[in-house]
């Protein structure tokens, strides 16, 4: 949080800032409004497209849409690669935990896999983008169903025990569960994602698991792709979808590096001295 307080301070002394950190789009609304009202008496720019889909366009094809007239109705996305590779890879008859331990043997997991399996990294992500299309939405507004079983939340590691392999560990006590839930969207012909969205016109937004049929645009996600639909007025009733690769050190960079040249086009070359 420190740095995103002082994103205002910066924004009104005429400094851009191009940011990867979550926090300042889905802290406290107070704090948000502050830093975009900064940008706009300091004539300066606020970036921050890598807080959603890492390099993948997501916020930049938002704001365009927006600007040109068009009307969100309601966007709906899988914004975590750590979780979009789980589901992708799980099918019936193979065990959860095994599914998190190989997520966690290829490095899409945090440390503590909880931080992913709790859905907090989506509900920020869904708090930028609700924003984004005007809603006043505080980051608890964002309901979310955690896919950590309750037990565990607060659970702690026996002592000098590897935490990840630990927590997965004790995971398999509910992979029943979870088995009984695949198997049964397997058997309607669905798959299951865990999704973020929100709807304009009532202002609720969510973060939960869903089925969705095997021919949906969610259903043909690969390896940890992240995708998105945006159900507009001139978007309907097919969404405009944008998918693609989500996460990772080289994709973010290039998010990040994007908005950087996005303020470097907005300057003004000085004039040679006569």
């Amino acid at each position: 949080d420190e740095p995103a307080d002082k994103y205002a301070e910066w924004l009104a002394a005429g400094a851009d800032v191009a940011t990867p950190n979550k926090k300042a789009g889905s802290g406290p609304y107070d704090r948000y409004t502050k830093i975009m009202e900064s940008s706009l008496s300091g004539g300066t720019q606020f970036l921050y497209e890598a807080t959603v889909g890492a390099g993948l366009p997501i916020l930049g094809p938002l704001k365009a849409l927006r600007q040109a007239g068009d009307e969100v109705k309601n966007v709906e996305g899988i914004f975590s690669g750590t979780l979009s590779y789980i589901f992708n890879v799980w099918k019936p008859g193979v065990k959860f935990s095994t599914i998190v331990a190989d997520a966690k043997e290829k490095g899409f997991t945090e440390p503590d896999p909880r931080d992913d399996l709790s859905g907090t990294d989506v509900q920020r992500k869904v708090t930028i983008l609700s924003r984004e299309c005007g809603l006043k939405v505080e980051l608890d507004d964002v309901t979310v169903k955690s896919l950590v079983p309750e037990k565990l939340q607060n659970w702690e590691p026996p002592a000098g025990a590897n935490l990840a392999d630990a927590f997965i560990k004790e995971l398999e006590a509910y992979d029943d569960e979870m088995e009984a839930l695949i198997t049964e969207a397997d058997k309607a012909g669905e798959v299951l994602r865990y999704v973020g969205g929100f709807d304009v016109a009532t202002g609720k937004s969510s973060v939960k698991l869903g089925r969705y049929p095997k021919d949906h645009p969610f259903a043909s996600t690969q390896f940890a792709d992240n995708i998105v639909t945006f159900n507009t007025k001139w978007y309907d009733p097919r969404p405009l979808v944008i998918q693609g690769p989500g996460a990772g050190a080289a994709v973010t960079a290039g998010g990040i590096f994007g908005n950087v040249l996005e303020v470097m086009r907005g300057m003004k070359s000085p004039k040679s001295a006569l």
